[in-house]
């Protein structure tokens, strides 16, 4: 029974995360955007260390986290290494891709691979500020990309918490009831920034109660993204473009390169 409630809630701080992510570019506006090659290069590398895992049975020794092993790379090298089965492997990549994503859509590809890293290299240096200077000894916790996905998410429930999602400084993406009149129009869009922020501020307080309640780490590193999120939206709103590609729609759009391979498979078939 405690599994099953640590994966439902776990799956549930993901859930705010993604619906957080498709506020804060629109959902409506997907198929219009970039293809997000920061999302496509960490996916990627999750692929390939799946793979790697595959040809290679030392791979998981040689690079995952276990504390009791010497090597300076396994704080990196572990994200890339999946120790949850068929099923663990394919949620953390799928969540992966998502997340990184609507974050490369949002931050733009160089600060999310910086927010990445940070979700890689912080949290052990934030929890020895705390005195929480113990190591795992839970083999679950030597491998996967959970942990950093969740921290990247969380800095886009920070975003959207503080700019109330795409409508609300752009007002490019279709409002419900557009036929309405202006004071219909902004009563509606008033009501979904509402509902941005209280589903935002939920990753936090989830995450947090995850934590305690559970010692679920997914939930306190939602906590540290969530923290450096706010950080940085406040340290570069002013450079910030979400918008950019539907003001200058880009050569090769999702929506065409999803069209694209549709074709391609149904002249294979």
């Amino acid at each position: 029974m405690d599994v099953l409630l640590f994966n439902v809630t776990t799956a549930a701080l993901m859930v705010l995360m993604f619906n957080g992510g498709l506020a804060l570019v629109g959902q409506g506006t997907l198929g219009r955007r970039r293809i997000p090659w920061a999302a496509v290069g960490l996916t990627g590398l999750a692929l390939a260390g799946v793979a790697l895992q595959l040809c290679w049975p030392g791979a998981m020794g040689a690079l995952d986290a276990d504390p009791s092993k010497s090597g300076w790379w396994r704080v990196v090298t572990s994200v890339f290494m999946q120790n949850g089965g068929f099923g663990g492997a394919a949620w953390n990549i799928a969540t992966l891709a998502a997340v990184a994503a609507f974050a490369d859509w949002f931050w733009g590809a160089p600060l999310t691979l910086g927010l990445f890293a940070a979700g890689i290299l912080l949290p052990e240096q934030i929890d020895k500020l705390w005195g929480q200077t113990s190591h795992s000894t839970d083999p679950r916790n030597f491998a996967g990309s959970s942990g950093a996905t969740y921290f990247l998410g969380a800095t886009l429930a920070a975003a959207l918490l503080l700019r109330g999602g795409a409508d609300e400084n752009s007002g490019r993406a279709a409002v419900p009831g557009a036929g309405q009149g202006p004071g219909d129009e902004g009563a509606g869009r008033g009501k979904a920034v509402r509902k941005n922020r209280l589903f935002a501020a939920g990753v936090p307080v989830l995450g947090l109660a995850m934590w305690f309640a559970q010692e679920n780490g997914h939930g306190l590193v939602s906590g540290y993204g969530f923290a450096l999120g706010a950080l940085a939206w406040a340290a570069f709103r002013t450079v910030l473009h979400p918008d950019r590609d539907l003001r200058q729609p880009p050569r090769t759009t999702v929506a065409s390169l999803t069209g694209l391979v549709g074709r391609r498979t149904r002249s294979a078939g």
